[in-house]
């Protein structure tokens, strides 16, 4: 069965406080959101990837793979992620069947490694549904109220915390953004919308290095990861 990547790139960071959208900063020498493509880029089973840009993004030419070893399809983002998903999916009609798969990652996430991406296709290809990469929460976690003082303590058995890529039969995936969407439900993730139909998603368990960009230091903490993997090679 074919495997499409979906990269929602249309927000534009601001709790990063930066003067362009974060996937365009610069991390160990690249752009954010090359680091992302090359994951992708590089795995075989993947047929080829969707990106959605915001309107009138100017940046994505001026960092674009010249020659990419797969299509990368560039479609309109949306308001939120779920729209930029959904408008994706939308510009994937024809190229894939309803038991196909898509995946779908954070264009904020450049740490993912190649072999938890692997694992993640590797575990989830024979459900019917889907999964999502995770790991299990490892903080002791505190409930608060509006005021910021400690209400409970929440136990964390049981918990984990969800990451992207996150893996969905196609036409499943497309339902559901559909149903949230005119149930004006907003999800934060793709597992969510899959949630909300009825569906029991897979967790896959990945690696706690896979963060997200939000705020400054995460670019810090990014570029030491990438660093530290690759060595001086990741600043070429």
């Amino acid at each position: 069965m074919a495997i499409w990547a979906i990269i929602p790139a249309a927000g534009r960071g601001q709790r990063l406080g930066a003067l362009r959208p974060k996937q365009y900063l610069a991390v160990a020498g690249r752009a954010l959101i090359l680091h992302v493509l090359d994951c992708f880029l590089t795995e075989p089973r993947i047929s080829g990837i969707a990106i959605a840009l915001a309107p009138g993004d100017r940046e994505w030419p001026e960092v674009a793979p010249v020659e990419p070893r797969k299509p990368v399809l560039i479609v309109p983002g949306g308001r939120d992620r779920s729209d930029s998903v959904l408008s994706a999916l939308n510009a994937l009609t024809g190229k894939l069947e309803k038991d196909d798969w898509v995946i779908v990652h954070d264009a904020a996430r450049p740490c993912l490694r190649p072999e938890d991406l692997g694992h993640l296709i590797d575990m989830v290809s024979n459900d019917s549904v889907g999964g999502v990469l995770a790991v299990p929460v490892v903080d002791t976690l505190k409930r608060a109220d509006s005021g910021g003082h400690i209400t409970a303590t929440v136990p964390r058995k049981e918990l984990w915390r969800a990451l992207t890529p996150q893996m969905f039969r196609y036409g499943l995936l497309q339902a559901a953004l559909l149903e949230s969407r005119s149930a004006g439900s907003l999800v934060t993730d793709e597992a969510m919308a899959v949630e909300r139909v009825g569906y029991v998603p897979r967790l896959v368990e990945g690696s706690a290095d896979n963060i997200k960009v939000t705020h400054a230091q995460d670019l810090v903490l990014a570029e030491a990861i990438l660093l530290h993997r690759h060595g001086s090679s990741a600043k070429q």
